[in-house]
């Protein structure tokens, strides 16, 4: 009789457990990221009033005959499936669609968590302003004029210096891709000004010097008289100045000085597409491959060299590939355009805005025109998710039975995607959770039932003795 008093008494406690556990779930309905926790029960040790015998010639065999002491709690579950996601339109809010958790630094210890309401500090690193923790992810280093980040590399907090300089850059290539028109008449070889005029198709595009001031190169094309494929062109440098630039073209390894040539032959074959080079000099481009020919100038704005020169600015003018014609200069039966023409210099600029796409790079944007990857927000997975142990602050930490977190982008290694200007919501079900704590709660009555029943048969053994 004893034995169900404390099986009462374990059920009572028992489902006291799962009643907080379901209190916990309810209160945090509307926390981010907050992911629910579920109790399972196990019955424990029996006592055994008579063993198992087994069958023999005579009997067949007999069950064993025991009785339970109770039940505990088998285990307490975090279930980790996918909460609704709740458009905030905050660009720092962030979203994991799928696995994975974003990392944390709480004072050189890691912590997950699949809250991502963050923001920049003062500094503009990225963090948690609940409580400062700083994400983590990796920064993008300048390689070759080319932001690249290296995810491979240890993870570290992310800065975005909204505000900060992005220094000028000089325009190092032009990839001039227009399209001459191949209506344009054939000119006589004793063509005269008028003539020339009406063969003629110019188009300018913006470059930069070293000290991000704005120039205009301008090309100017011109049928070469008495033939069909082959154009004069004339480059020039903002030729609108009253002080000429001294603009010069050519081959070789090194832009011809000042006085030397201003302008190339450019002759195409019979089906459109860019055939050779000709330089002022002489110099004919190869049969195959790229045709690039150099391009100085002289940069009024600078401070003289020593020897009293002015200083020259070099940059490669770039016509394409020889017979290609998607990035190439072309002569086809079309109009004259200028289009995809580009150059990869530009002024000095601030940055004004960022986005986050979904593999979790953020980009900025800047005042000049120009984007730039800034860094990338690193994910992490684990083994077994369930095994992790949370820490508060909506966040989780390794175990010993979590296994190590496997860090890396979002979007590989069965990583989730990252969704920015969203915000995960708790995976709490209220009405799983009302159902629950009614299940819960007849339990509790039950086995409170059990213990006043136990009790009353007590009393009647107490009252034998009357």
């Amino acid at each position: 009789m004893m034995r169900s008093l404390f099986s009462g008494v374990s059920g009572l406690q028992n489902h006291q457990t799962r009643m907080d556990v379901i209190g916990n779930n309810i209160s945090n309905i509307n926390t981010t990221g907050f992911k629910r926790n579920r109790v399972n029960f196990q019955d424990i040790i029996y006592q055994q009033l008579q063993g198992a015998a087994r069958p023999t010639e005579d009997l067949g065999g007999v069950n064993p005959k025991e009785v339970g002491l109770g039940m505990s709690v088998a285990s307490i579950d975090t279930i980790h499936i996918q909460g609704s996601l709740q458009t905030t339109g905050v660009q720092t809010d962030l979203a994991i669609v799928g696995q994975g958790f974003f990392v944390l630094d709480d004072m050189g210890k890691q912590l997950y968590t699949r809250a991502g309401a963050f923001s920049l500090d003062m500094d503009g690193v990225l963090v948690n302003p609940a409580n400062g923790m700083k994400v983590q992810g990796w920064m993008a280093e300048e390689l070759d004029g080319v932001n690249r980040i290296d995810v491979s590399s240890t993870v570290g907090e992310i800065i975005i210096p909204v505000g900060s300089k992005d220094p000028a850059r000089e325009t190092s290539i032009v990839n001039f891709a227009c399209n001459l028109d191949k209506r344009m008449p054939v000119l006589p070889e004793d063509a005269t000004g008028a003539q020339l005029r009406d063969a003629r198709w110019s188009t300018s595009i913006k470059i930069y010097d070293s000290l991000g001031d704005e120039r205009i190169l301008q090309v100017e094309f011109t049928r070469v008289p008495g033939t069909a494929n082959s154009w004069n062109a004339e480059v020039n440098v903002d030729p609108q100045n009253d002080i000429p630039t001294n603009t010069t073209i050519g081959f070789g390894e090194e832009p011809p000085a000042v006085g030397g040539p201003q302008a190339f032959i450019v002759n195409f074959s019979n089906n459109g597409t860019l055939l050779s080079a000709e330089d002022g000099a002489g110099n004919v481009s190869g049969a195959s491959g790229q045709v690039q020919m150099f391009v100085a100038y002289d940069v009024q704005t600078a401070t003289p060299n020593e020897d009293g020169t002015l200083v020259r600015q070099e940059f490669v003018l770039n016509l394409g590939t020889v017979g290609g014609f998607t990035n190439s200069i072309t002569q086809y039966a079309e109009s004259s355009s200028s289009k995809a023409v580009e150059q990869n210099g530009r002024a000095m600029g601030y940055l004004e805005n960022f986005k986050i796409d979904s593999s979790g790079v953020i980009t900025g944007v800047y005042s000049n025109g120009s984007t730039r990857d800034i860094g990338q927000v690193a994910i992490a997975t684990f083994a077994n998710q369930g095994g992790l142990e949370k820490a508060g602050d909506n966040t989780f930490r390794m175990s010993n039975n979590s296994g190590l977190a496997n860090i890396g982008p979002s979007g590989v290694a069965g990583k989730g995607k990252i969704i920015a200007g969203t915000l995960e919501m708790s995976n709490v079900d209220m009405a799983d959770q009302f159902v629950d704590m009614i299940v819960t709660q007849r339990g509790f009555q039950a086995n409170s039932k059990t213990i006043q029943t136990a009790d009353q048969l007590l009393q009647e053994l107490l009252t034998l003795k009357r």
